[in-house]
């Protein structure tokens, strides 16, 4: 009896609160605040399955507060570039990454990639703001915005209203541990973000061993020494100064031009 009861507290707050929490629960994760909404969005879809809330109201107000959220981004994006993307990428636990996966999944899958980009964390962070740099009309984007948004949200709408009564059970279990949940979650996190900040930490040290500045390159390819170069920046980078002799290609060509790298110099990598 407890178990309903808990569950039925729970979701008569979502029920009553139900657009607005919504709304402004995305509005706060697009703006890049670390509150995951998916939990959200199963129990508004559960709520679905018993008539209390509608899906067409709930996926709007879910897709108005993404396109709000996003807009500011693809603004900023528009007018800061690199400088916007930067700046999320340093608060990721994955900074050295984010910007280069994200660029290689936009060039690839060009707008299509804002259609999938609330599933994936970091590509949710910066896409908008790397469509805005790319150029793109805000209405194009808009429109893959709103797309990629009713994909996001209906799809987690649907899933909470298929599995409602496995839902349930899973928030019975927590009510019972009752403040115990609580820690047992935050630990669990902060175990999973400190993991992440050694792997981090860990490649960082290891790359400054084998990193060289941008002037140390310069003074020795003045010194007249044989080097190769290989050019790794995007075509999206806002930096196009090319590198005398250098060879550009993208990560996802190296494995395949392989045989284009000679073996008898240094070889060094040039990455923004």
């Amino acid at each position: 009896m407890q178990l309903h009861t808990d569950m039925a507290h729970t979701l008569a707050f979502i029920e009553r609160h139900g657009y607005a929490l919504l709304f402004f629960w995305v509005l706060a994760e697009q703006g890049a605040i670390p509150l995951p909404s998916i939990p959200l969005l199963l129990a508004a879809g559960a709520l679905m399955r018993t008539g209390r809330l509608s899906f067409f109201l709930a996926i709007a107000c879910c897709s108005m507060a993404a396109l709000l959220g996003d807009a500011i981004w693809f603004e900023l994006g528009k007018r800061r570039g690199r400088q916007i993307l930067g700046l999320l990428c340093r608060v990721s636990l994955e900074p050295d990454s984010c910007v280069r996966q994200t660029e290689n999944a936009f060039l690839k899958y060009g707008m299509r990639s804002l259609l999938i980009s609330k599933f994936v964390p970091g590509l949710n962070s910066v896409a908008a703001p790397l469509a805005g740099a790319s150029g793109i009309s805000y209405g194009r984007f808009a429109l893959y915005d709103i797309a990629g948004a009713w994909l996001w949200s209906g799809s987690c709408f649907a899933i909470g209203y298929l599995f409602s009564p496995q839902l349930e059970t899973i928030a019975g279990y927590l009510s019972r541990l009752g403040g115990n949940a609580l820690l047992v979650i935050a630990a669990s996190f902060t175990l999973w973000i400190g993991w992440k900040f050694f792997q981090r930490r860990r490649f960082l040290k290891q790359l400054e061993i084998a990193r060289i500045t941008p002037a140390e390159l310069r003074d020795r390819l003045d010194s007249g020494q044989d080097l190769f170069i290989v050019d790794l920046r995007s075509s999206l980078s806002d930096d196009s100064v090319l590198i005398r002799g250098a060879v550009r290609m993208s990560v996802e060509d190296l494995k395949a031009r392989a045989g284009e790298i000679p073996r008898d110099r240094e070889i060094v990598l040039f990455c923004s």
